[in-house]
């Protein structure tokens, strides 16, 4: 069943309970199996804030398309909610953390898993580009656990643009490349304010995107690797960042 224009079903137990908590959701309906509107109500430390429509798990299948091999896995609860409204870039920045980059990521999961990872790691935003990235979809949600209601998702027109706008509020713009020179060490950016900028698994960032950053480095993989998928390499640098000392 297609989503109304400007909504999106929402599915799994810890993306719909982080939706139905957040006050900046409208939510339409909410259709869940007698056994996981149990264990929702446990997510959800009380009373669901909307009426829950029972149905088995078949019909709900059917509201989400759910076919072999889709990927989708409900878990008996499917949520349809308006789509967020994300600020605009330098009210993003007002939140503290580093700001997450993803240039030509087009898989909703690994957005979603990127975004789970930098909430993590409290990150204040991440930022794709309007037109080669995903919408905000269920497969997306799931993957983020529970990170799409907490952390900002910005869709820029131009990400090198938004990486200057990053640049003139004093934020030092790394992107990163398994073929660079320079490896990327946490304490090389003490006292700095980091976008970390990701390009896709394929072809890496784009030539005016890698022109726009302030350096390129690569992870440090002292075991030979040549590379990590994106979801992975993020997480890896996200976490040599943040890391002290």
């Amino acid at each position: 069943m297609a989503a109304p224009a400007g909504t999106v079903w929402l599915y799994g137990l810890h993306a719909v309970a982080a939706a139905l908590k957040n006050p900046a959701r409208r939510l339409r309906r909410l259709v869940l199996t007698e056994e996981a509107q149990a264990v929702l109500t446990l997510e959800c430390d009380g009373p669901l804030p909307l009426p829950p429509e029972l149905a088995p798990r078949a019909r709900i299948d059917e509201i989400l398309g759910a076919r072999p091999g889709s990927g989708i896995v409900h878990q008996g609860v499917a949520l349809l909610a308006d789509q967020l409204a994300a600020p605009a870039l330098l009210d993003a920045l007002k939140r503290p953390g580093p700001v997450l980059v993803l240039d030509q990521i087009f898989d909703p999961r690994n957005v979603g898993a990127l975004m789970r990872t930098a909430q993590a790691f409290g990150a204040c935003a991440v930022i794709t580009q309007d037109r080669n990235a995903p919408e905000e979809t269920g497969a997306l949600a799931k993957a983020a656990s529970g990170a799409l209601e907490t952390l900002p998702l910005l869709r820029i027109v131009n990400i090198a643009r938004a990486l200057i706008v990053l640049k003139s509020a004093n934020v030092w713009v790394v992107g990163l490349d398994g073929h660079a020179t320079n490896t990327l060490r946490g304490e090389a950016f003490a006292g700095r304010r980091v976008a970390l900028v990701l390009g896709s698994e394929g072809e890496g960032m784009r030539r005016l995107t890698r022109e726009t950053c302030d350096e390129i480095c690569a992870l440090a993989m002292p075991g030979g690797m040549e590379s990590l998928n994106v979801s992975a390499a993020g997480a890896v640098a996200l976490y040599e960042l943040t890391r002290e000392g």
